[in-house]
């Protein structure tokens, strides 16, 4: 793949364009992974009107808020939508029996067992994957190219990489999309339960994710260290 002149021809593009010019490359071997908070919508809706058989991926950590689940459930039956749930190979009990509260130790690996290893292991059967990140969101992602080969060979695809905080709120009220129930008491962003707080109206929209540690990435878009204390060694 020519990496330079499709992201060229990619960059201007609608989110809608990327998402059939994705489906019509990789398809079946393609899935978008999504965390269904209220900055995912637009995206779930592009994919609900444009590339209806697309397998959306939901990482279940068990660690989400109840609103979570239930916002997720809601949106799979008005949109329609093909979910797939990952989960850790450790249960979410013998997690807590084995780690305890890992996420406040450790956050990096304890988002890499939750996380980042179910990920990796969906990603073995896939040529490409479609994410909602956004470069306004951090200052890690303001790099973040349209499309981009990850090391292990499978194409990442960013669809909304160009869009802005107001694009994304000028899609859900163009719409009338639903928002997340948080969204209201002051969760821009939502995560795990343990490691989302509510944040002001003018922060950071992921200003409330791990506070207390130097993070704002679980690692499913930043590689983490290959060696984190207490990672398990790769068979």
């Amino acid at each position: 793949m020519d990496l330079e002149r499709i992201n060229a021809r990619l960059e201007t593009a609608h989110p809608q364009e990327i998402l059939a010019w994705a489906w019509n490359n990789f398809a079946p071997e393609l899935a978008a992974t999504s965390s269904f908070q209220t900055q995912s919508v637009p995206l779930l809706h592009m994919i609900a009107s444009v590339t209806p058989g697309l397998t959306v991926l939901f990482l279940d950590t068990g660690f989400h808020f109840p609103e979570t689940l239930a916002f997720r459930d809601r949106l799979v039956r008005e949109f329609g939508l093909h979910v797939r749930v990952l989960a850790p190979e450790m249960s979410h009990d013998g997690f807590r029996h084995q780690h305890g509260d890992l996420y406040r130790q450790n956050p990096d690996l304890c988002c890499y067992i939750n996380k980042v290893e179910p990920l990796a292991r969906a990603k073995r059967e896939l040529r490409a994957w479609i994410s909602g990140i956004r470069r306004d969101q951090t200052a890690t992602r303001q790099a973040t190219p349209v499309v981009a080969r990850e090391p292990g060979g499978t194409v990442k695809i960013c669809p909304l990489a160009g869009w802005t905080r107001r694009e994304v709120w000028q899609y859900l009220h163009e719409h009338g999309l639903p928002e997340h129930p948080l969204l209201a008491q002051g969760y821009l962003s939502v995560g795990c339960a343990p490691c989302t707080r509510p944040v002001d109206a003018d922060d950071d929209e992921r200003a409330g994710r791990w506070t207390g540690h130097d993070k704002l990435e679980c690692g499913l878009h930043l590689p983490l260290a290959a060696e984190l204390p207490g990672k398990p060694a790769p068979e």
